[in-house]
């Protein structure tokens, strides 16, 4: 059997996703491009040895149209022959891009493939490409008579069937932004960030290295002080069972940001002297109830651990994503995790959540966390719009 592997995985740090945020002066192309010419350069790779580049992207209008990720190795120099494509799983759109990527080398369809992802909330923000379009149609209509409903309100729904009050949330919150600052003061990210010039709000041109969206000081005292998200009468009405628990606080910030993996045959990589640093151990897509909407990790994850034989007590490493805070405690709970394994360096809520960069910045951190902690086995999930879920098990090499 043919192995794919990861051989380098590098990231931007995060950028809030508004105007003014770090990378907010940065077309998306250009952070793209420049994951992209980090990742070949620093192992010293032709890019024209590359097979294909597959990119996600969530919100692919405007300056994310039109095959951003051909337009990003393009931009990055790699050559007129490398071909692209960008996909589209939601939230899961690069994490969906390495499954692919690594697929493909398995079936000896590519030797190396790069996978990447981008999205800039700054500059085309959520939303942008439905906004006043009708997106369901009669057949979704009659089918779920309640509406697909906004992913708040999913997050809200996912609290109370379980069980999870409000100074859950808020605990588990600054815990994910206390655990990424200590990272952070440790140089926990230094191996996966690669620099990108950005220019400020003052028109100076700067380096840009730090996390903007991780908040050192954040507690659950303070994040209890944060009201509802998305209380209104009116939802009220429609919804009995929700609690009112999601708030900004216990939710991952809007973000720009990109991301990339190298990907190959093991033979490959061993022939190029590149080091192989994990190899990917099985995968699984699902799709789940759509009005609960982001449940879809917890039947993701019996996938996945049922295809590689293992139990969630082989895993080393859990990566979660925290879109809300509800969704990887809702999973903990199904799994009975240990929680010191979940989303150790934190999660979204704290790193951000830059939707079709997030599935390879999860894999970016995964690894080097694995290798850092000297684990054998981490275990990726990501809810999506829509019922949708990937999960993905890597084993350290």
């Amino acid at each position: 059997m043919t192995h794919a592997v990861i051989v380098d995985a590098v990231r931007l740090a995060s950028g809030r996703g508004r105007p003014g945020g770090a990378l907010s002066s940065t077309p998306p192309v250009e952070l793209l491009a420049t994951v992209l010419r980090s990742i070949v350069e620093r192992n010293s790779l032709d890019p024209a040895l590359v097979d294909d580049v597959i990119g996600g992207c969530v919100s692919q209008v405007g300056e994310q149209s039109l095959n951003i990720s051909r337009r990003a190795l393009l931009s990055a120099g790699f050559p007129e022959s490398v071909p692209a494509t960008t996909i589209d799983r939601r939230c899961g759109s690069s994490q969906q891009a390495a499954h692919f990527a690594a697929q493909g080398v398995i079936a000896g369809a590519y030797d190396i493939v790069i996978a990447c992802g981008v999205e800039s909330m700054s500059r085309v923000p959520l939303g942008t490409a439905t906004l006043g379009k009708d997106t369901e149609g009669t057949g979704i209509a009659g089918r779920y008579p309640e509406g697909l409903v906004n992913q708040g309100i999913a997050a809200e729904l996912i609290a109370s069937k379980w069980n999870l009050d409000r100074d859950a949330l808020d605990t588990f919150s600054a815990q994910s932004h206390q655990r990424a600052a200590v990272a952070r003061a440790a140089g926990a990210f230094d191996k996966e960030i690669v620099p990108i010039a950005v220019r400020d709000t003052h028109g100076h041109i700067r380096v840009h290295l730090a996390d903007e969206t991780v908040r050192a000081t954040t507690t659950a005292v303070g994040l209890a002080n944060l009201t509802s998200s998305l209380y209104t009468d009116d939802l009220a009405a429609m919804f009995p069972k929700a609690r009112w628990t999601i708030t900004p606080g216990n939710s991952s910030p809007l973000t720009d940001g990109a991301a990339a993996v190298l990907i190959m045959s093991e033979g490959v990589a061993n022939k190029l002297g590149l080091m192989p640093r994990a190899r990917f151990h099985a995968f699984s897509v699902v799709g789940d109830d759509p009005v609960m909407m982001l449940t879809a990790p917890i039947p993701a994850t019996h996938k996945v651990l049922a295809r590689a034989g293992l139990t969630i007590g082989d895993i080393d490493v859990y990566e979660v994503n925290e879109a809300f805070a509800p969704v990887p405690l809702a999973w903990a709970q199904e799994f009975n995790a240990d929680p010191t394994k979940l989303n150790p360096l934190g999660g979204s809520i704290a790193l951000g959540h830059a939707l079709g960069a997030s599935g390879a910045r999860l894999l970016t951190t995964m690894v080097n966390q694995l290798e850092s902690s000297g684990g054998r086995y981490g275990l990726q999930t990501m809810c999506e719009d829509a019922g949708l879920a990937n999960a993905t098990i890597i084993e350290r090499l």
